[in-house]
């Protein structure tokens, strides 16, 4: 039996609206993923397809749509909301910690808007892999419990078959459900919500001299590490709107997201981001201007006083390019099995990188193989002009990089594009052998395994993809 807690749903009546999640015709089950059920403490023989369907709340649940707000592109929207996701409730791992589990995909909801409230098989599996990769990575994610598909068909662009994914995340607060509060000036919500999370998520914040504030400087510390991680294997998020960014520090809401195969600071992939603004190099300003969304709903509870609130306030934010920094050249020293890098030796690689077309993951495992006894020739070979590599190369080996360091954090396999998409369309005629077999290449990401060479490379020039889709 499912042990649900509904702590989230027990807030006040503008948190959240009562949602039954709609029923399906046929579900079928995709992908159940039982080692992620133990591990948050559910028996998997009690993930019934139904249950993964929403044809069945389990005993105890109390679910929910829940309510927030965010920046779109830079542009404010009031009110967004669940639209086709139900938080079903929380459950207490073995481990102690606290996990929402929610439906995705699971029909129309109080905030769906003009939307049908449904997810299709495609953006369903993208997401599964996704997440789970990013796990295995060791990145702080969402994780993925199941996929299931639901025997009806959905209008997309074309008809298309539907899905539900059951997500697990440590919560499903975002920096716009403060917004949401902060936009009707509801300072008595905003206070509720910023009490439960900091009980949920920040404890140590309680006991500060100003709660808010330490806080605001805990979220800050999160993202700055959280962004850092994601350049450091090469992905792009696609859709950092401030309802899409996590207040528990964790990567959320894979739509048209990507890692990047050929590096370049201004790569983007998501169909919708025609400016660019959510691009690889981009990220990092952005989760700043985020974190000053949240810091702006947060300045009456910092202090009385507007003008001290904003001052004491700003004086965190400035804080967020320093600590990003940190953790960038850290991961950055350990890709290339250093204990510290100047950041000169860094921006020349990166840069060598992107005027000479060179696969980001494919050129930091090949490194390791070298300093681990290999040929440097695989190395140059992905330079278009080899003689720029070579320059950098000297410099950094009379540094005495560690091989060990270099393969705990340069992966082998990364969910390339072509992949994805290829999987992608096999779900889409109901073949699932190519998500499952892609699903077991990610689960250990840095041991080369002879089985799956193939899945090292980068795309031939026909498979390159051009653009992601959020799947809405």
């Amino acid at each position: 039996m499912i042990r649900l807690d509904n702590s989230f749903a027990a807030l006040p009546p503008q948190f959240h609206a009562p949602q039954e999640p709609a029923r399906v015709p046929e579900p079928r089950l995709v992908k159940l993923n039982e080692g992620l059920a133990r591990e948050i403490g559910i028996d998997p023989a009690d993930l019934t397809v139904d249950v993964l369907a929403g044809n069945k709340v389990p005993e105890g649940a109390d679910p929910v749509a829940t309510a927030y707000a965010g920046h779109q592109f830079g542009g404010f929207v009031p009110q967004l909301g669940d639209g086709r996701a139900v938080l079903l409730g929380e459950v207490v791992g073995p481990d102690g910690v606290r996990r929402d589990i929610q439906l995705k995909g699971s029909g129309r909801t109080v905030f769906s808007r003009n939307g049908d409230g449904r997810a299709v098989i495609g953006p369903v599996l993208r997401e599964y892999v996704m997440s789970e990769a990013m796990a295995a990575l060791g990145i702080p994610t969402t994780r993925a419990l199941a996929a299931v598909t639901t025997g009806d068909l959905v209008r997309r662009e074309g008809l298309l078959l539907g899905a539900v994914l059951t997500r697990v995340a440590e919560s499903h607060i975002r920096v716009g459900t403060f917004q949401f509060h902060f936009a009707r000036r509801d300072t008595e919500s905003l206070k509720r919500l910023l009490e439960y999370t900091i009980a949920r998520h920040y404890p140590e914040a309680a006991a500060a001299a100003n709660p808010a504030l330490a806080f605001l400087e805990a979220v800050i510390q999160r993202q700055a590490k959280l962004v850092a991680r994601w350049m450091q294997v090469g992905f792009i998020h696609g859709v950092m709107n401030t309802d899409n960014m996590s207040i528990a520090g964790e990567t959320i809401d894979y739509g048209p997201c990507a890692f990047m195969d050929t590096f370049h600071p201004d790569t983007v992939f998501s169909s919708i981001d025609r400016q660019g603004r959510y691009a690889w190099g981009n990220q990092p300003q952005i989760a700043h201007w985020n974190l000053a969304q949240l810091g702006s709903t947060l300045l009456t509870l910092v202090d009385r006083d507007a003008d001290k609130a904003r001052e004491t306030a700003q004086a965190v934010l400035d804080r967020f390019p320093v600590l990003f920094s940190e953790a960038y050249h850290a991961g950055f020293a350990r890709k290339l099995g250093l204990e510290t890098v100047e950041k000169a030796l860094v921006s020349d690689l990166l840069t060598d990188m992107a005027n000479n077309g060179v696969d980001f993951t494919l050129f930091f495992r090949r490194l390791t193989r070298m300093v681990d006894g290999g040929d440097v020739e695989p190395v140059r070979t992905l330079f278009a002009h080899p003689e720029a590599f070579d320059e950098w190369l000297k410099r950094w080996l009379q540094l005495g990089p560690d091989a060990a360091v270099m393969r705990a954090v340069n992966p082998v396999y990364i969910p390339r594009n072509h992949r994805m998409e290829k999987m992608i369309e096999a779900a889409e005629r109901g073949d699932y052998a190519p998500f499952e077999r892609l699903t077991e290449v990610l689960t250990r990401p840095f041991e080369a395994r002879d089985e799956f060479t193939d899945y090292e490379n980068p795309p031939k020039p026909e498979e390159v993809v051009q653009a992601t889709f959020c799947g809405t």
